[in-house]
């Protein structure tokens, strides 16, 4: 092995290099392990490519491919292999027309001699700093057994790793044989797969290294390869800010907070269908971007152009906020994006962009990204949330209730625990007209006002009226009258 001191590379994806809490350990052998069509081969494409870009001599044994036809496919997905050389392994025709074979390989292949051959005299004359061998379970096929297989895998391990390379390659399990044998050959093993979530990847050994476990959302994406979003750690991010008090522009509605809601503070804003959620939820996000402060809106029930109309149509000036910078809307389409891409967009917001209000209106399209029941939503809004609050981030986000009346509750979802203020909106039934009401459940940074108040929205904004104190029962959305 070489006497240098091992250092960090980059795999090539900023992702995974974080995932891997600073990319390979040089002069060591990584597998990656999926399915067909799970993104392996790119991954050796970001590998190799990386390898190119830094000086470094980079070598492709490719099993199953032409060098033509793996040249054409990179170019597809936006690499370029130019600086790449590529060893072509893969059967040829004249192989397959010649008589004498009763497979597509000769029998020198079949006893693994030539390929063994080709590879080490590539090595020797390229002298490579990183080899992606794709894929290295296709030698189980050109040698003559089980056990000189295995022989002949290690000892090419070995020879790489001797040489001071460092080695990606590629398994797949058959349905006639496991490719768990192999992984005792790697230093690190990288298993990519589909899901009803997407695509994920998760890093199941590193030797040497910590690395961030469990899985990762990725995605592959025509002109760009593989991105990698690493799972959010709330933990890992903080940064200081001052608590205080925030106005929401509306006297009543800071009236029934107690004097409006708390930098840094998440407020659950839940009701029925229509009853004003995400327009209370907008009228908080403009009070911020009218202080000078960016906030970004993420619809995942609506529209970017019916949020922006609904919104101006009432005179908040959502369009006016836009056009001088203080007010960004993205509009999310659940089922084309993973709860880990979500997060780390919304991460760039914060980090780059800074970004320092969050509206995200509604969850039930949140989950719907997340493909699980309601304890992976859970899961996700709370290491969202919580690492918006360790950055000083403030935000609202909007839960639907399915019940337009009836007996009481907070949130259909029940991620009311998540929230520091939880408003809720009701439609209520007076003397046979249908009516709103507000009110405020909960403030963990201090007192409000424990009364219910009308609540409408009409062309010029929200309007909350006085205390329901004449109504009893506005809970059950059939109060009645309280006598005199």
């Amino acid at each position: 092995m070489s006497s240098r001191e091992s250092t960090r590379i980059s795999s090539g994806l900023a992702g995974l290099d974080a995932i891997l809490q600073g990319g390979f350990i040089d002069e060591r052998s990584y597998t990656i392990r999926g399915d067909s069509g799970t993104g392996k081969t790119i991954v050796g494409y970001h590998f190799l490519s990386a390898g190119a870009a830094a000086g470094e001599t980079a070598l492709y044994f490719a099993f199953e491919e032409t060098a033509k036809d793996i040249a054409t496919n990179a170019a597809a997905l936006g690499f370029d292999l130019d600086d790449v050389v590529i060893e072509d392994m893969s059967p040829s025709a004249t192989q397959f027309m010649d008589d004498g074979n009763y497979t597509v390989f000769g029998p020198s292949e079949v006893e693994g001699s030539d390929i063994v051959s080709r590879i080490s005299d590539a090595i020797e004359n390229h002298e490579p700093d990183r080899v992606f061998i794709d894929p290295l379970t296709l030698l189980r096929h050109l040698t003559p057994d089980e056990y000189q297989f295995k022989r002949t895998a290690a000892s090419l391990m070995s020879y790489l790793k001797e040489r001071g390379i460092t080695t990606l390659f590629t398994t797949q399990s058959t349905a006639e044989q496991s490719d768990e044998d192999l992984q005792y050959l790697a230093d690190g093993s990288i298993t990519m797969r589909r899901t009803e979530r997407g695509r994920e990847l998760e890093v199941e050994k590193f030797r040497g290294s910590g690395f961030h476990s469990g899985a990762h959302g990725i995605r592959i994406d025509g002109g760009r390869g593989i991105s990698v979003f690493p799972s959010l750690v709330p933990e890992d991010h903080d940064r200081p800010f001052e608590y205080e008090s925030l106005s929401t522009d509306i006297d009543a509605l800071d009236g029934l907070l107690g004097g409006g809601i708390e930098r840094g503070s998440v407020t659950l804003l839940s009701g029925p269908s229509g009853v004003g959620k995400s327009t209370t939820g907008t009228a908080l996000a403009r009070a911020s971007a009218r202080r000078g402060e960016k906030v970004a809106a993420y619809l995942f029930e609506e529209s970017e152009h019916s949020f922006s109309h609904r919104s101006d149509a009432i005179g908040m000036g959502v369009s006016e906020l836009r056009e001088e910078g203080h007010f960004e809307v993205h509009e999310v389409e659940p089922l084309s994006i993973s709860a880990d891409e979500f997060a780390h967009q919304v991460r760039l917001a914060v980090e780059e962009r800074g970004v320092e209000f969050v509206l995200l209106d509604g969850t039930a399209g949140y989950q719907l990204a997340l493909g699980n029941p309601d304890t992976e939503l859970r899961q996700e809004l709370h290491a969202l949330c919580r690492y918006l609050r360790n950055m000083g981030v403030t935000v609202a986000l909007t839960d639907e209730l399915s019940s337009v009346t009836g007996t009481f509750q907070a949130s259909d979802s029940r991620v009311s625990y998540l929230a520091d203020n939880v408003v809720f909106i009701r439609y209520i039934e007076v003397g046979g007209e249908i009516r709103k009401a507000i009110g405020v459940l909960k403030k963990r940074f201090g007192d409000f006002e424990s009364t219910l108040r009308a609540f409408r929205i009409t062309d010029d904004g929200i309007h909350i009226g006085e205390a329901l104190s004449d109504l009893r029962g506005v809970l059950t959305g059939t109060p009645t009258r309280q006598p005199d």
